[in-house]
């Protein structure tokens, strides 16, 4: 692969959360919902924040509706086109959105400052295409999970990153609400197949960045 021309180091800022998906389905969302709205007071809005399942996307939404001063906007009240040009042109808005915002979607400049992500976006194993692949990779005596579902999902959540820097002139904030990037033995292949962006896991980081801390 090439390095990227875009500075990542300087233009970008990667907090891992310090949060796991494992908790509790409810915990885990109260606790997103609160990292979510304290983060988006920090870069005023501008943002996509994207998750892996509806159900998850409409809650937090719903947790946050009037939480937050900026503008709202939620994937399938609006055609998508709708949705993205509403959000280029209202200042400070936020999106909710899922699967189809993490590709082919292009917004430069400041308008588009944070991409917050739920999850690692491992496929659903019920699916059939993915069940197939998972069970024949097993019968050929291979590990599916490292194999397919791992890969796959590094490709997902590097193309949700890639939401943000569009061009040299764009800066910001990609946030992960899933330490197991952190914890587990295959958050190791995430990190190592990111670009070379800047990380923490401290949110006083984030707020220097954004030139906000005390």
């Amino acid at each position: 692969m090439l390095p990227s021309h875009f500075g990542l180091r300087k233009s970008s800022l990667v907090l891992c959360s310090a949060r796991s998906p494992r908790h509790p389905l409810a915990q885990f969302t109260a606790l997103a919902a609160e990292r979510i709205r304290q983060l988006l007071q920090i870069t005023r809005g501008r943002a996509f924040v994207l998750f892996t399942s509806y159900a998850q996307m409409n809650d937090i939404y719903q947790r946050l509706l009037g939480e937050l001063e900026f503008p709202m906007l939620r994937q399938g009240d609006a055609p998508k086109s709708a949705l993205l040009e509403e959000f280029r042109l209202t200042p400070n808005a936020v999106l909710f959105a899922t699967s189809s915002f993490w590709q082919g979607v292009d917004v430069q400049g400041e308008q588009l400052s944070c991409v917050i992500i739920d999850r690692l976006p491992f496929a659903v194993p019920s699916d059939p295409v993915v069940a197939a692949r998972v069970k024949a990779i097993d019968a050929d005596g291979g590990n599916a999970f490292f194999q397919y579902q791992v890969p796959a999902a590094v490709i997902t959540l590097k193309q949700g990153f890639g939401r943000l820097i569009r061009s040299l002139h764009d800066r910001g904030l990609l946030v992960l609400l899933d330490n197991r990037i952190l914890k587990k033995q295959y958050g190791r292949v995430f990190i190592e197949s990111l670009p070379n962006y800047r990380k923490t896991t401290d949110i006083r980081v984030v707020e220097e960045f954004f030139g906000v801390a005390d």
